[in-house]
């Protein structure tokens, strides 16, 4: 009978010290989780607004790839992919949006006049934004991988799925588009 309450008690502290394990594990996640969000929320912002063009659409973008990475923080082994894998968790988001319903969107001409916090609010912003959203999301999504996300045209290719010199090809398409949307018409010269 001692020998069976030794055990008891030694499978009941076993017990307290996997909770206890737990507890800690779930800490050192929570950090992961907290840094992961810190470190790239404003990015992934970015992006998002870049992707839909819809304030709130881009928060609830963001808000799920978040909830997402914290049901698949396990997965993460390597810190330094924890940048790519919340892009790629971003990008899926993004496309499921698609599948459910199509969001509602509004002219730009429509939008409130309230400038957002830390948000350019100029006449130049407003028209790279206007000129940004007549290209398709072929064209500006690697531009803006690029350009907000800081990617490298390999990795970008890694992301979309396609080889690094479509890429290179869809980046310079899209720069070219850009240019040639906000340059102001040449004047045109008179040959006499």
């Amino acid at each position: 009978r001692l020998h069976g309450r030794r055990r008891a008690i030694s499978e009941s502290n076993e017990n307290i010290m996997g909770v206890g394990r737990s507890v800690v594990c779930m800490n050192a996640q929570q950090a992961k989780y907290e840094a992961l969000v810190g470190a790239y929320y404003r990015e992934l912002y970015s992006f998002a607004y870049g992707l839909c063009r819809h304030v709130q659409t881009a928060e609830d973008l963001v808000q799920e790839t978040y909830a997402r990475a914290w049901k698949s923080l396990s997965h993460l082994k390597e810190e330094t992919a924890a940048r790519a894998w919340l892009y790629a968790i971003l990008r899926r988001e993004h496309a499921r949006l698609f599948e459910r319903k199509r969001p509602e969107l509004r002219a730009p001409e429509n939008l409130p006049e309230v400038a957002i916090a830390g948000h350019d609010a100029s006449i130049e912003a407003f028209n790279l934004h206007r000129a940004l959203a007549t290209l398709s999301l072929q064209y500006r999504e690697p531009l803006l991988l690029q350009v907000i996300g800081g990617f490298s045209c390999a990795d970008i290719g890694e992301l979309l799925g396609v080889s690094e010199n479509a890429v290179m090809t869809r980046v310079y398409r899209a720069r070219r588009m850009l240019r040639n949307i906000l340059a102001p018409a040449a004047p045109q010269s008179i040959e006499s």
